[in-house]
């Protein structure tokens, strides 16, 4: 797409309903979502929904399910938000073109949106999901947490989604309260990190008591600002780890230093951030910048999601789009009437064309960035399942169309378990991790077809819970292997040969186009060719572009 050119669906008055008459076809998505029925009707469909929640049995080996993957965003604003710009059909056609399954709309707090808007948007959603039931649509909200930065909340459909999620707005919005500090010499940082965690046990009770079906928390980009501490972000998972699930792993805001675009001190993702008072102080310079696209936090082998993982327990990552304003995109706010603002009325005025570009650093949902979630059936709640389970990696740039990972015992007979999963085995046991990769079969929407270059595996120990609670370290946690697929085309099967030692571990994988890597932040025996920082306003995140998994865990048995 030129910098000039729009595609049909961004006039605003267009909604998703028109789309086929607009000459982009939705047929795609449902077809694809046709492939995926039969998918499960073949591999899954006697999996009950539940099975990506049950814990796992004290047997050795492990079986998971088929699964088919649903790409989706859980990060999108719209006129709903006081700094956003595109209304809620403009979104939504986009991701339908984009290719994506399922979209979160995830607006500000704010007084007029706890007021106005979040009903509103919701009117909205429920017109959408009834003329497009192929695409999942959730509501949700982006959290100010108490002393820290922000978190994606969001609620299966029902009854009560709009009523949980204003209420938690009211009640627990650190912005809205005024508990937004959290330095450690501002008085009430203790209060403030207490009310966030209060803010999170009151989530998961609504679920418990049914209220809603099903409500689950993201922390976004949480090294921006370096204001989620370790010991913050271990208190919101340990407060209830079945709803605070995981991070963005690569932020949104990918197209911000797009050379000659916004300047040259840009980052990608925004990261354009120095240590404040508010700050956690335990962070280095190099935490607030991103790697390859992707947060210092989950970037770095060996840093601080490898120390959460560490402990023997899931937290997942993800990427989105966090769509603002889109790069190169030529539509600006429309004025307000007189006498009306956001307080009075909780929505923008709809945006207007200019046909010039503005200002911007954001893609269109599933244009650049993409989270796969492994499901055993169509629909919200196996969405959130498999976002709860851990079925989930990530890819920029579309760089690859598949992606099935499976670690079994080498005498077992069954297909092993996938992402999010854990392996139970004896000391010595030979394992084989299976990585079956499908490579990108078409070009992406930048006209560039991406070829993956390397697949890194990387190993950490499991130590169980940290004494110190603010470790942002795992230091036995490397890059254990890396194969060169470099020409390879089509679906493969990268077969890595595994043996359990005496501790429990986990494995997680990575990898990229090959164009930008180096030695990783904590030296080359631990990551020899990591992602790296660009050159500020160099960032062409087109020619960067990584993927990610989540780990599997392997219990040894007595370890």
């Amino acid at each position: 797409m030129t910098e000039q050119q729009l595609p049909s669906w961004a006039d605003p008055s267009v909604s998703p309903a028109d789309l086929d008459a607009q000459g982009v076809s939705r047929r795609g998505l449902l077809r694809r979502a046709g492939l995926f029925g039969a998918a499960f009707a073949l591999g899954s469909a006697a999996v009950p929904a539940a099975a990506a929640t049950t814990p796992a049995d004290r047997r050795l080996g492990g079986d998971d399910p088929r699964l088919a993957y649903l790409v989706g965003d859980h990060h999108i604003h719209s006129v709903y938000s006081h700094d956003a710009k595109y209304t809620f059909s403009q979104l939504a056609a986009a991701g339908a073109e984009y290719g994506l399954d399922w979209m979160v709309f995830t607006e500000h707090s704010n007084f007029g949106h706890a007021k106005y808007g979040a009903a509103l948007e919701h009117e909205e959603i429920r017109r959408a999901r009834a003329e497009n039931p192929r695409q999942l649509i959730f509501q949700g909200l982006e959290w100010y947490i108490p002393a820290a930065e922000h978190c994606t909340v969001f609620t299966a459909p029902g009854a009560h989604e709009v009523d949980l999620l204003t209420r938690f707005e009211s009640a627990y919005d650190g912005k809205l309260l005024g508990y937004d500090k959290g330095g450690a010499a501002d008085a009430d940082t203790a209060r403030n990190e207490a009310h966030a965690v209060k803010a999170i046990k009151w989530l998961a009770e609504q679920r418990r008591t049914g209220y809603v079906d099903d409500v689950l928390v993201l922390a976004n980009h949480p090294l921006r600002l370096g204001i989620d501490s370790p010991h913050e972000m271990r208190g919101w998972r340990d407060a209830a780890p079945e709803i605070m699930i995981g991070m963005e792993g690569a932020p949104g805001a990918q197209g911000a230093a797009i050379p000659g675009w916004r300047g040259a001190t840009s980052i990608r993702g925004e990261y354009e951030n120095k240590p404040s008072a508010q700050s956690w102080p335990g962070y280095p310079a190099e935490a607030y910048l991103t790697y390859g696209g992707f947060d210092w936090a989950t970037a770095t082998v060996g840093g601080l999601w490898d120390s959460m993982l560490a402990e023997g327990r899931l937290f997942s990552v993800t990427t989105n789009s966090d769509a603002h304003r889109i790069v190169f995109d030529t539509w600006k706010n429309g004025d307000w009437p007189a006498g009306q603002n956001f307080d009075s009325t909780g929505k923008l005025p709809d945006p207007v064309n200019t046909t010039t570009p503005q200002p911007g650093s954001d893609f269109w949902p599933g244009q650049f960035s993409r989270t796969h979630v492994g499901v055993t059936r169509y629909g919200y709640r196996a969405v959130m399942a498999g976002l709860r389970a851990g079925r989930v990696w990530l890819d920029h740039g579309h760089l690859l169309d598949g992606l099935d990972v499976r670690l079994g015992r080498d005498c077992d007979l069954g297909r092993g378990v996938t992402l999010g999963g854990r392996l139970r085995v004896r000391k010595g046991e030979k394992l084989t991790l299976d990585i079956t990769v499908t490579t990108a079969s078409r070009p992406n929407p930048q006209g560039i077809l991406p070829e993956l270059a390397h697949v890194d595996v990387i190993r950490g120990a499991v130590r169980g819970p940290v004494a110190d609670r603010d470790s942002w370290r795992a230091p036995d946690t490397k890059v254990v292997q890396t194969r060169d697929v470099s020409g390879r085309k089509g679906t493969y099967t990268l077969r890595i040969p595994l043996t359990a030692g005496d501790e429990s571990f986990y494995v997680r994988l990575r990898g990229s186009d090959g164009n930008r890597h180096g030695a990783g932040c904590l030296g080359a025996s631990v990551d020899p060719h990591g992602p790296i920082p660009h050159e500020p306003g160099n960032g062409d995140p087109w020619a960067d572009t990584w993927f990610y998994s989540n780990p599997v865990f392997v219990d040894v048995a007595g370890a």
